[in-house]
This record gives structure tokens, C-alpha cells and sequence, in this order.
């Protein structure tokens, strides 16, 4: 048993956490165990090319190319990064955490085929780019409000949208959850608001209070 093999796995696993985590605490789709399983998918999939196939090649006239396997990860973790991506009306989400995933991948595949050193960095990059990148460049991004409405109704959507553009507060994205109980269902509505405009956030959430079936007002 060659144990360095089993500490590139668990190494793998560590370094797929660390960005899982950072996705699991902003509740995105993917999150600590996705990350943790792609990570060490990638790792033992790299060590199979590289070292399962020793004893066919001691045979004569056999050549094996070890990269063929671990390419294979790069065009399949595609396909669980697009599994992330959800269009809603208009609008796209999970495009960061799909990158993630095959960012992960990549770092699965370096621990495999012993780059620790390139793994390791790579994962202080990633979780640099996820943590702090929109902070340095907060000055180009352009500033919202988010603002989360409860409501027992779906039709309050459209109302809500409609009362904030009469007060000429435009509304950049929203999403809407429902939130299923015992006694009631009830809809976690989601917006953005362009911050550009500066909002009297007492004014609004009065408002706001005013619509029928609105049961819950979170500015954050």
C-alpha cells in the first residue's frame, strides 16, 4: 500500500472543504459535501491515470497515454457545473458556484497526480476570488439594496414591483421561494434594488406594510 496515495485523497478532500464552505455559508446549491466529493472524485480518478495501469504496460508493444482518464473529468464536471445553473425569469444564478465546482476538479486532479504545491495554491486563489475579489473592485460594481419580503400570497409580487416603481425604486433582479409549513405555505420574495437612488428605507417598508397578505420586511 503506498500511503501517500491515500494523503493525496484526504488532502483533496480538505482543499474541496475549504471551498465548499465558502459557498455553504452564502446558502448556495453546491456547497461543503459537493465540493468535498468532486474534490476527491478528481483526486482518485487522477491516480487511476497515472498509476492503475502499471502492470499492462510491463507487457510489450503496449503504450498508454496516462492524461485521457483525468481529461475526461474536465468535460464531465461540466456537466454537474451546468446542473448548478438556474434560469429565473430572467435572470441567471449559480454561474459562480458552477465555476467553483470545476475550479475544484482542478485542484482534485493536481493533489492526484502529486502537484501539491499547485493544488494548494490554487485553492488560496479560489477562495482569494470568491472571498475578497468583489471588495477590492467594490468601487466599479455597481451598489444594490436587497430586500427580503414574506408574503402568504404569490400574487404580491407584482404588486410589490409595482408599488416600488411608483415610488420610482427600479428593481435590478428578484427571486421567489416558497417556504412550505404545517399550518401555511408562504413566499420568500428576494429583490435587488439599484442603489443608485437613495431610498428612505422607513418610507418604504411602510409602504410596503400596507399590502395585503406581506407578513415579514428584512432589509440587509
Amino acid at each position: 500500500m503506498d500511503y501517500e496515495l491515500l494523503i493525496r485523497i484526504v488532502l483533496a478532500g480538505v482543499l474541496g472543504s475549504a471551498i465548499g464552505l465558502e459557498r455553504e455559508k452564502r446558502f448556495k446549491e453546491a456547497g461543503l459535501r459537493t465540493h468535498f466529493l468532486v474534490a476527491v472524485g478528481s483526486a482518485i480518478i487522477m491516480i487511476i491515470s497515472k498509476y492503475a495501469f502499471s502492470d499492462v504496460l510491463s507487457e510489450n508493444d503496449i503504450v498508454l497515454d496516462p492524461s485521457r482518464i483525468a481529461a475526461q473529468v474536465v468535460s464531465g464536471v461540466g456537466f454537474l457545473g451546468a446542473g448548478m445553473i438556474l434560469v429565473q425569469r430572467q435572470s441567471i444564478h449559480g454561474l459562480t458556484t458552477a465555476a467553483g465546482i470545476w475550479a475544484t476538479a482542478g485542484i482534485g486532479l493536481a493533489v492526484g497526480s502529486g502537484m501539491y504545491e499547485v493544488a494548494i495554491f490554487g485553492t488560496l486563489l479560489v477562495l482569494i476570488g470568491l472571498e475578497f475579489l468583489k471588495r477590492v473592485f467594490k468601487f466599479a460594481i455597481p451598489e444594490m439594496y436587497n430586500l427580503t419580503i414574506e408574503s402568504v400570497s404569490e400574487e404580491n409580487v407584482q404588486i410589490l414591483i409595482d408599488q416600488l416603481s411608483k415610488k420610482k425604486i427600479t428593481v435590478t433582479q428578484y427571486e421567489v421561494k416558497v417556504k412550505q409549513s404545517k399550518k401555511a405555505q408562504r413566499y420568500v420574495i428576494a429583490l435587488k434594488l439599484d442603489r443608485n437612488k437613495n431610498i428612505d428605507k422607513n418610507e418604504v417598508t411602510k409602504l410596503l406594510q400596507g399590502v395585503s397578505g406581506v407578513i415579514a420586511i428584512k432589509w440587509h
